[in-house]
């Protein structure tokens, strides 16, 4: 089931599809963005039976908990971004990225889009070590050493217990395997080929 939350505003871009001059004003840039109301809240999906070995079973049961209390879907799931998830493919990426600069200052911000955390070996992470895993979660880390993944949560997570982790990971093997690679990252400049959300924060000057 999903639950869609009122505490993050996304604003969504069709294709990347802003402004081509950057002396367009905000209300300009404004009109190219469409309001969308993310799922911010989801039900993680089951473990399959026979991918972990009995007496780890509380262990993996923790990490779907875990995972749910994360908000891992919010990001990982295609449509949530834009409060439509998929949840036959929950946790094997997005399509829609996410924005990490901002569109009203450049046209074409960077983007990126979530991965796909299922244990897909091709296109999620079934090939990767427990290690690069808990490394990804805690410190943002990308599997090859790489710092830091773009919008990834990783400094609220960086504190979660070993064992939290672990659960995680086991649990994040336990799910089944959905083929589903996401675009490739855009940096800032370059016009994104796929929609994405920019979640933006205002201070009023008084």
């Amino acid at each position: 089931m999903k639950r869609t939350g009122l505490l993050i505003i996304a604003l969504g871009l069709a294709c990347g599809c802003a402004a081509e001059s950057p002396n367009r004003s905000p209300a300009d840039l404004l009109a190219d963005l469409d309001e969308v109301e993310a799922t911010t809240v989801m039900d993680a999906p089951s473990s399959v039976p026979g991918t972990y070995a009995p007496e780890n079973r509380d262990l993996v049961e923790r990490g779907e908990y875990m995972v749910e209390l994360l908000g891992c879907g919010a990001c990982h799931t295609n449509g949530a971004l834009v409060g439509d998830p998929d949840m036959e493919r929950s946790l094997a990426g997005s399509d829609t990225g996410i924005a990490y600069t901002s569109p009203m200052g450049d046209g074409h911000p960077g983007v990126v889009y979530p991965p796909n955390i299922t244990p897909d070996p091709e296109t999620g992470i079934g090939d990767w070590s427990d290690r690069q895993i808990a490394n990804a979660i805690r410190a943002g880390i990308g599997r090859h050493g790489s710092r830091r993944i773009t919008t990834m949560p990783w400094q609220g997570y960086a504190r979660l217990s070993d064992d939290d982790v672990d659960a995680i990971v086991r649990y994040l093997r336990s799910v089944r395997p959905v083929v589903h690679r996401v675009p490739d990252a855009v940096v800032p400049g370059t016009r994104a080929q796929a929609p994405f959300v920019y979640f933006g924060v205002y201070r009023s000057k008084n």
